[in-house]
């Protein structure tokens, strides 16, 4: 399955398209996992846009804005945003609140700070 993504970057005045491939199943049946790769493969999409003879960078799934949003025309979309720009990738045939689950679930949690004094 190949997922369209579309970035706008900061200081850019137009969108671009882009698309995340390797995603096998339909998202009716995704797992957390297939959650996980949408949103790290919507970020690395955002990063080679902005940087296109970097690297491939170790992505971590911590520090963004996100939302899933009804599409007008049926099914969902993922909508991220970090300080490098925003992505928005969709629709999606699946429930809402099923998705928002998954995304809360793969997020890595930020580790609060300790308040033991050593």
């Amino acid at each position: 399955m190949t997922i369209d993504v579309d970035i706008w970057l900061r200081g850019q005045d137009s969108a671009t398209t882009r698309s995340i491939r390797g995603i096998e199943r339909e998202p009716r049946a995704w797992t957390d996992d297939d959650v996980r790769a949408v949103l790290q493969g919507m970020l690395a999409e955002m990063q080679r846009a902005k940087h296109p003879a970097r690297e491939e960078t170790h992505i971590a799934l911590r520090g963004l804005s996100w939302i899933v949003n009804p599409f007008e025309s049926g099914g969902v979309v993922i909508a991220i945003e970090i300080t490098l720009g925003a992505a928005v990738s969709g629709p999606f045939e699946i429930e809402q609140g099923v998705l928002e689950q998954m995304i809360e679930r793969v997020l890595t949690p930020i580790t609060p700070i300790s308040t033991t004094v050593h």
